[in-house]
């Protein structure tokens, strides 16, 4: 029966006597009052004692060290199975002592612990962690002494549900060895999802756990129990990051991605100046909004009439965009919040990442007293085409769309608006957030959530300074928007220093992997990746099904995209007899029906509208991704018409499905894969991968937000 009161009376006693662990005692308690079984124990204070809990409990049992000083029992010989008799468990008890005594001399020994021996099963691991932005995370894989060499674990932000707990059963590699292999009984799900639960609400409940173990956990047909419990504790918890509530969030935010009036700090007539190319920006992208800009000595800039301060300004101003030296940057921050400016692009360098951060902890402190939520600083500004709005150094955009993108890097920055510019990517924002004293990912996906403009969100990141809201957002945008994030540092540093397996098995990438699953987040694993899932994931409609099938005009090509298929979680399609015959009608004897379908190189432009229409006719089959080869009697741009034709065709019946297309051959095939693109077909010249990543990273989306 769950019981707080003593739970936090031991946490507190841990507090006051400096410990930073829990015993195995102590830990069965946590244990029995959050229902996770844990098998009978007693501790001994002497041999004979340890002989009677022996022969009570009945034979055979384990015995453990228990001492405040010493964690992992095994390396210092503490630990002893199977023990038959009272007079073993006595001799035992001796050599557990010496043990301990030999490993650390100075050990606080509370005695020894006598426990019930368990059935033997399958053996797997449930822990918990905490991550310096995730906070609380709950972890499953397999256990037992080779945890941290076979590293298959699963990480959940906590608290966790039952359809949560039951999908980490299936988040590791050994997965299959939980249902039976080999003869071998299936183990109880339900009891192990239970015990996942009962776990995350512990470690929910009581902040000071920072690590816990249950190593192993014996799972059986029958149930499941916890044969040892490791608990590590940090009372220093971390200050709980100031938050605003989402409808402030979207409040602000609407004051400073769609501002009626912008002033400009350091506005420049002098060409080369960052304050200058920022005026331009906002004259020459088109912006309907007032702009004052604000110069401590000039009358006008660029026909604009200028002023001293901000404070001089007699109408309201929405958003101040900085482009004045850092050390100037607190000052003219306090003068926009006494104007009561709500929002600040501060372009600015010098900051933390120049080695400066006390002029960022200063600002930060103004922001926060002001109430002014800000971008930056060390950005490149940002983007908002539906209004126009250029607030920004760089060159005007101009092509409007759909798709939202952020980066922490300003270089990268410049690389999402030169592809967007080559691609002719329509963009609703693209937004640089550098230092994020302030605004980072979680408060624009809470923008772009609501935003009328945006379908897709693509965001590229260093780190996450609060993970747990970023998750926490991006699970609820996810199911009506598409989330794509890149995040850098994907293979830096293994595992941090951790006194628990499930702590020295919490790799910071794991952890990122595992919770952009939880929250629906479509994870690119390169910059081109995040460039490409933003342009072509909106294109498509969603799919209706998991049926994938493989048209292609050249047997090599097939075979690529079948591979990819598997790589990208995509289900090529097992073909019915009746629509292999329906295929094979169109393609010649030595082609090839079943899945892919291989039409041959020769074939006339006929054979593949004909094989691409029955494809898009099936209600069977819910997606088609395209192989065509470069040949005299089809050239590309003649495939290419005609793949739109077939598709416009069958969207006047009411016909759409997601279509993906490679394509092979000479450089004209470079100007197809274009014209398909432009007509609602993401293709691909000279890539077999690019095309059939896309409708996978479609089908993630699709999938997480319950639309198959």
């Amino acid at each position: 029966m769950l019981d707080k009161i003593e739970v936090r009376t031991t946490l507190e006693a841990a507090r006051a006597e400096g410990r930073r662990a829990l015993t195995a005692p102590e830990g069965k308690l946590l244990c029995d009052a959050y229902g996770i079984a844990v098998p009978d124990e007693g501790l001994a204070a002497s041999a004979d004692e340890a002989a009677q809990l022996a022969s009570g409990m009945g034979f055979p049992v384990v015995m453990k060290i228990v001492s405040r000083d010493i964690l992992h029992k095994t390396d210092a010989g503490g630990v002893i199975v199977g023990v038959e008799t009272a007079e073993d468990a006595r001799a035992a008890y001796d050599t557990i002592i010496a043990n301990a005594r030999r490993y650390k001399p100075d050990a606080d020994i509370s005695g020894v612990q006598v426990q019930q021996m368990v059935p033997a099963g399958q053996e797997v691991i449930i822990g918990a962690v905490t991550d310096g932005s995730f906070g609380k995370l709950v972890a499953f894989g397999l256990g037992g002494v080779l945890v941290e060499v076979l590293k298959d674990i699963t990480f959940r932000l906590a608290p966790v549900d039952r359809g949560e707990a039951l999908s980490m059963l299936d988040g590791i590699q050994a997965a299959e060895m939980l249902k039976g292999v080999r003869g071998g009984e299936p183990v109880n799900r339900e009891a192990l999802a239970d015990m996942i639960m009962r776990v995350s609400q512990l470690i929910s409940d009581h902040p000071e756990i920072s690590e816990l173990d249950l190593n192993p956990v014996f799972a059986t047909k029958d149930g499941a129990i916890a044969a040892d419990v490791r608990i590590v504790l940090d009372h220093d918890q971390p200050e709980p990051r100031h938050r605003p509530s989402q409808e402030e969030i979207v409040t602000a935010m609407n004051k400073v991605m769609r501002p009626r009036a912008v002033a400009v700090i350091g506005a420049s007539n002098e060409q080369g100046k960052i304050g200058n190319s920022v005026m331009r920006n906002l004259i020459d992208g088109g912006y309907n909004g007032d702009i004052y800009p604000i110069h401590p000595k000039a009358d006008d800039i660029l026909g604009y009439k200028a002023y001293r301060s901000v404070k001089d300004v007699p109408g309201e101003i929405d958003t101040a965009v900085f482009a004045i030296p850092a050390r100037l940057v607190a000052g003219a921050l306090t003068e926009c919040g006494e104007k009561g400016i709500p929002g600040a692009v501060l372009i600015p360098s010098g900051f933390a990442e120049a080695g400066a951060p006390e002029l960022q902890e200063e600002i930060v402190r103004i922001g926060r007293k002001y109430n002014i939520r800000m971008m930056g600083p060390n950005i490149y500004g940002f983007y908002y085409t539906p209004d126009n709005l250029c607030a920004t150094f760089c060159t005007a955009y101009d092509v409007k769309g759909s798709a939202a993108l952020s980066s922490q890097s300003g270089g990268i920055g410049m690389a999402i608006i030169g592809f967007s510019r080559s691609a002719k990517m329509g963009v609703s924002a693209i937004v640089g957030l550098g230092n994020k004293s302030d605004i980072d990912e979680d408060d624009l996906l809470t923008f772009f959530e609501q935003d009328e403009n945006t379908k897709i969100i693509a965001q590229h990141c260093e780190d996450l300074k609060d993970g747990r809201a970023f998750a926490e957002v991006a699970r609820r945008v996810s199911k009506t928007k598409p989330v794509v994030v890149l995040k850098a540092g994907r293979t830096s540093a293994g595992a941090k220093a951790a006194s628990s397996h499930t702590g020295a098995l919490a790799g910071n990438d794991r952890i990122y992997e595992d919770v952009f699953r939880q929250s629906g987040v479509i994870r690119a694993r390169s910059l081109r990746q995040l460039l490409e899932f933003a342009r072509g994931i909106p294109v498509m409609p969603v799919p209706k099904g998991e049926n994938v099938v493989i048209i292609t005009g050249a047997g090599g090509s097939g075979v690529l995209l079948s591979d990819a298929c598997v790589d990208n979680d995509l289900n090529l399609m097992s073909m019915p007899d009746d629509l292999d015959a329906a295929f094979r009608k169109f393609i010649p004897p030595f082609g090839a029906a079943g899945n892919p379908v291989d039409i041959t190189g020769g074939e006339p432009p006929e054979t593949y509208k004909n094989t691409v229409r029955l494809g898009l006719e099936d209600d069977r089959i819910h997606s088609l991704i395209l192989g065509y080869w470069h040949t005299i009697v089809t050239p590309p741009m003649v495939f290419a018409r005609l793949m739109v034709e077939v598709k416009e065709e069958m969207a006047a019946r009411g016909i759409e499905k997601p279509m993906v297309a490679s394509l092979a051959g000479d450089v004209e095939v470079e100007e197809a894969a274009e014209y398909l693109y432009q007509h609602g077909i993401p293709a691909y010249a000279y890539s077999t991968e690019l095309p059939v990543e896309v409708l996978g990273a479609k089908y993630k989306w699709a999938r997480g937000a319950g639309l198959l």
